[in-house]
């Protein structure tokens, strides 16, 4: 089976030659739930200038808020720019702690699979998700690791970490070999737009924005962007959604019979018998799910599905039980 990322369900139905539904629920995004608040725009002024090329209002506020120089903030056009780019920086010798999001291998090509952070001082760069996608496990006190292997260049994706409930995040950017990778893609909904943004050194800052081309993030992403991290209480209550819900959801499917590996975002995995026959049966009844097969160390033991309103965590609770007859199966 041909394989492709989460949230794009027309895609998924295509791929197995099952008419689209007018009604999708779909729970293989990990983007936040919640709608846009009330945002006004000047589509034509954005829509007919040039954007910023510094992003130098984005960057205020971020230098601001994590107390880092602004010469150590780059924004990019959303996280898989930052990670081509980096790859172009350092080249193979690389390492990716597996499972973890699929781009970095598309990105870093020739990097080896490590399992264990044991083995990361032997490589000059080594990738690491925290929170880990697709398990949403966290890693606390990445900051030993980095610190007793300073000749290791650490590449930490962050790009769910205001998900995060149960932990408070380091400051892993006080390490000079640590680049941090922060997408606002996903807690924001902003994944058209493409927005996200780098803190690292200031050498290795100058050296991805050599790379980098001019007005790579739009205009309107950047505004979008200002408006969102002004809202404070859309990122509290977001949290908190989540700190309630989840754990309501993966109880639910507990209860209905299914193995559920314990996460600390709002996504998780859910293993299954057979993950196509459960994405199929589950795409007939409108709900598209996150297969895992180019997922190293997983390859499609598991479905990964993400938390969305009580009533829809219902619906798949329910689909999940049926039978392809449409009967529950009270054996599950």
């Amino acid at each position: 089976m041909k394989t492709i990322h989460g949230a794009n369900p027309e895609n998924l139905y295509r791929v197995f030659g099952i008419p689209i539904p007018e009604n999708i629920l779909d729970f293989s995004t990990n983007t936040n739930v919640f709608s846009w608040p009330d945002i006004s725009l000047d589509v034509e002024r954005l829509a007919s200038s040039y954007p910023d090329p510094e992003c130098t209002a984005l960057r205020e506020i971020i230098s601001a808020r994590e107390k880092v120089p602004m010469s150590r903030v780059l924004f990019v056009n959303g996280i898989n720019q930052a990670i081509f780019l980096l790859a172009g920086l350092f080249g193979d010798d690389a390492a990716i702690f597996q499972p973890c999001y699929t781009e970095y291998s598309r990105a870093f090509t020739n990097a080896r699979s490590i399992f264990t952070l044991g083995d990361a001082g032997k490589f000059g760069h080594v990738v690491i998700c925290n929170p880990n996608n697709p398990t949403g496990k966290f890693i606390p006190n990445l900051s030993g690791i980095i610190s007793e292997n300073p000749r290791t260049t650490f590449i930490i994706d962050e790009a769910y970490i205001d998900f995060l409930t149960s932990y408070e995040p380091e400051r892993l950017y006080d390490f000079p070999n640590a680049v941090i990778l922060r997408s606002l893609t996903k807690i924001f909904h902003l994944s058209g737009a493409r927005i996200g943004y780098v803190i690292a050194d200031e050498n290795i800052i100058d050296a991805l924005k050599s790379r980098i081309p001019s007005w790579s993030v739009n205009a309107f992403a950047q505004e979008l962007a200002l408006h969102f991290l002004a809202d404070e209480e859309f990122l509290a209550r977001t949290r908190e959604f989540y700190r309630v819900n989840t754990p309501i959801f993966m109880a639910g499917l507990r209860e209905a019979g299914f193995d559920v590996m314990d996460s600390d975002v709002h996504y998780f995995l859910v293993s299954v018998d057979d993950d196509m026959e459960a994405i199929r049966r589950l795409l007939t009844r409108g709900i598209v799910v996150r297969q895992t097969r180019n997922f190293a160390g997983i390859e499609g033991k598991y479905i990964r599905v993400a938390t969305r309103r009580p009533e829809e965590n219902s619906m798949l609770i329910l689909a999940m039980k049926e039978n392809e007859n449409g009967t529950v199966d009270d054996t599950a």
